[in-house]
């Protein structure tokens, strides 16, 4: 202990490099118990396998050297065919660079690796995608080759068993030398747009490395703040939770905070210092910095859209994005709470009283809330079924914004697992997912006279799905979409009874669970865990008149709620399928209407269908259309341009951040209660009028 203390104190002597855009909360260094308790957090980590081994640390250096030596090989023969000199073919290089979760050193077993091809400039993206991906169709060690013509455009492999992701830029440069920096703002120059975003990864990951003060403090908190995120359920930018580079950046934040401090301890600032964040004040790593690019960047200030980011967190290189961009009211509340939660529990860790594992239990999705919409999306073949999760699971945050809305709905929580469906409710033959969407209704006083109608947020959301699968060429037939209302005691016709009990699961349990529907989306319970695509190529377009005959409501209550659902056939003005596809006018839409009157038993009528039309039978109740949707040229004019009927619900105004608040400072107390110093709200003051303040 003494030679401990005497190396700290000749540590203290040095002078302390300052991190952030603040100055640090504290500087003290870690106590013998402090490591005691990280050397905790790290074996109740291993049975996540968040850790790889060195034979499989060896192999992933193996791949990716093969992999850069085939693209120097490749960019020396396309210079060949441009007619460049030998000896400028000799010199003229090439380079893989690695992002994300593996450049940062926090990659899982199993986890892909996100690379970047960096190309100089007579070395275009169409020979990229023919003459590099036909390189590739003919390498022995590359299986499952596909590319992705996505936000930005991919290469999609496995080479050697390792799953890699193969971005590509072309520099403004004559060579790519072995030991190009591509932090530099020049090399952004005279570039399109899509090498730009390409190149986007590779910057931010290297400038949030370069900005914290010991990297393998960061790194260790950093893997235990994903696995709690993915075990707790707000791992996911597409659904409106965070991705990998938010986590990254918030853990990045904290380390700056506090500089000498190892994981254990920073693992509990970390929930110390979010959970009192003063949101939307944004989380910056360091000042953004000018550059005479004329890019886009995150401002306030220049552009309104940015003061209605909710929970933004900053990139740090050139052009700052905001990371956080698909967070909603709901999304931020959950994850506020889950901050709280994780305070709770890693207060109750250093005080001795509970372990490490505590803090990765998931929580009791299926317990907490009353009233569900079930989203079920199938497909006739497997192929066709991984296409289709994949758009319907992107838009996801679409039907959560609606319900949002929604002047009754306080909460709408996405569990961002996905479940098989069950053969009950499902076409034995179809390959299904289900999604769950916990709500949380308004508590309301004249209960008898309000009515809550959900029919247009969800078509809404339907509409966008089929109308982006139409867009893009998707659709095929047996692709469906259904929404469905129901309790949670009716959550057993859906799901296995081990997933609704509330009860502890074993590590061997856990690493046991497998994801369902066969594809790469893994239970939140499962191993693989860094497999979360956070993609979204939606592009809007006109959509299909929605026509429907109306039918007379029938009734059940539970709790208050008067429950009535509807299931609405979707079809074009002329009479034809929306899409025609199928030959089918039938699109499996599931469209709830909810009520609040409440009646003293549950009561369930049957109602007989007009001939023609089908209603499904949802867990035991008739699904009854309540509402005429337009049929007049005029309404069918507003939903092509995405207009519904506004006498269905008063919306609630879109959230708009206060920005009126002076900044405050931030003390290094045990009980912090505010977080802020005047630095955290610049350079972005605004005031109502969306002026700069005056400081």
């Amino acid at each position: 202990a003494s030679s401990s203390n005497a190396m700290q104190g000749g540590q203290q002597q040095q002078p302390q490099k300052h991190y952030g855009i603040t100055s640090s909360i504290s500087l003290a260094f870690p106590r013998e118990l402090d490591h005691i308790y990280t050397q905790k957090l790290t074996e109740a980590m291993k049975p996540f396998g968040v850790f790889e081994d060195e034979e499989e640390l060896n192999h992933r250096l193996v791949v990716l050297g093969k992999l850069n030596d085939l693209v120097k090989e490749w960019i020396a023969e396309i210079s060949e065919t441009k007619n460049l000199p030998l000896t400028a073919i000799a010199n003229v290089g090439g380079k893989i660079f690695t992002f994300g979760s593996y450049r940062l050193g926090v990659h899982t077993k199993g986890a892909d690796i996100d690379a970047l091809c960096v190309a100089p400039r007579h070395v275009e993206r169409p020979d990229f995608f023919q003459s590099f991906f036909e390189k590739l169709k003919l390498h022995e060690g590359i299986k499952d080759l596909r590319a992705k013509d996505a936000f930005v455009p991919v290469i999609k492999f496995k080479f050697d068993s390792i799953e890699i992701d193969l971005l590509f830029a072309r520099l403004a440069l004559p060579t790519i030398p072995d030991n190009l920096d591509l932090r530099g703002d020049s090399h952004l120059r005279n570039l399109d747009i899509r090498c730009i975003r390409s190149l986007n990864g590779c910057r931010v990951t290297d400038e949030i490395l370069h900005l914290v003060p010991n990297k393998e403090n960061f790194r260790l908190t950093l893997r235990a703040i994903k696995l709690w995120a993915k075990r707790r359920g707000i791992y996911s930018n597409m659904l409106g939770f965070l991705g990998g580079v938010s986590w990254a950046m918030l853990v990045a934040r904290t380390c700056q905070l506090y500089p000498n401090a190892v994981a254990a301890t920073l693992v509990h600032k970390f929930f110390l210092v979010f959970s009192k964040w003063e949101w939307p004040n944004p989380v910056l790593l360091k000042q953004p910095e000018e550059s005479n690019l004329n890019l886009p960047v995150w401002d306030p200030r220049v552009n309104p859209l940015d003061r209605y980011h909710l929970m933004p967190i900053i990139t740090p290189a050139y052009p700052q994005q905001n990371s956080t961009y698909n967070v909603s009211t709901s999304t931020r509340t959950i994850m506020t709470e889950e901050f709280k939660h994780g305070l709770a529990v890693t207060d109750e860790i250093l005080l001795g009283k509970v372990e490490w594992s505590k803090l990765f239990e998931p929580p009791h999705f299926f317990q907490k809330y009353k009233h569900y919409i079930v989203l079920t999306a199938s497909a006739s073949t497997e192929e066709n079924h991984l296409e289709w999760i994949g758009l319907v699971e992107s838009k996801i945050r679409v039907l959560v914004g609606n319900l949002e809305r929604n002047e009754y709905i306080t909460l709408a929580h996405v569990n961002p697992q996905s479940f098989p469906g069950s053969k009950e409710h499902c076409n034995e033959n179809d390959f299904v997912s289900m999604w769950f969407i916990g709500i949380s209704f308004k508590k309301v006083e004249n209960a008898e006279s309000v009515n809550i109608d959900l029919t247009y947020d969800i078509q809404a959301f339907t509409d966008t799905v089929y109308r982006q699968a139409n867009n893009i060429s998707m659709l095929k037939d047996g692709m469906k979409i259904e929404a469905t209302h129901v309790k949670k005691r009716q959550l057993h016709q859906y799901l296995p009874p081990d997933l609704l009990q509330k009860k502890k699961k074993s590590i061997a349990e856990i690493n046991r669970n497998s994801n369902g529907g066969g594809s790469k989306r893994c239970s939140l319970d499962g191993n693989p865990l860094d497999n979360s695509r956070d993609t979204d190529g939606g592009t809007p377009f006109s959509s299909p008149t929605i026509v429907s005959k109306p039918f007379k409501p029938n009734t059940d209550a539970e709790d208050s709620q008067n429950i009535t659902s509807s299931k609405i056939t979707a079809m074009c003005v002329d009479g034809s399928p929306p899409i025609d596809t199928s030959g089918k006018t039938e699109l499996g839409m599931s469209i709830p209407v909810i009520g609040s009157k409440p009646v003293s038993a549950p009561v369930v009528k049957s109602v007989q269908p007009p001939a023609g039309s089908t209603i499904p039978t949802v867990v035991g109740l008739n699904v009854i259309p309540r509402l005429t949707l337009p049929t007049d040229s005029q309404s069918a004019q507003m939903l092509l341009n995405g207009v519904t009927n506004t006498n269905c619900t008063t919306p609630k105004r879109p959230h708009s951040p206060s920005m009126e608040e002076s900044p405050k400072r931030l003390k290094d107390t045990e009980k912090l209660t505010v977080l802020d110093d005047s630095s955290f709200k610049e350079p972005y003051p605004l005031g109502n009028n969306g002026q700069e303040q005056d400081q």
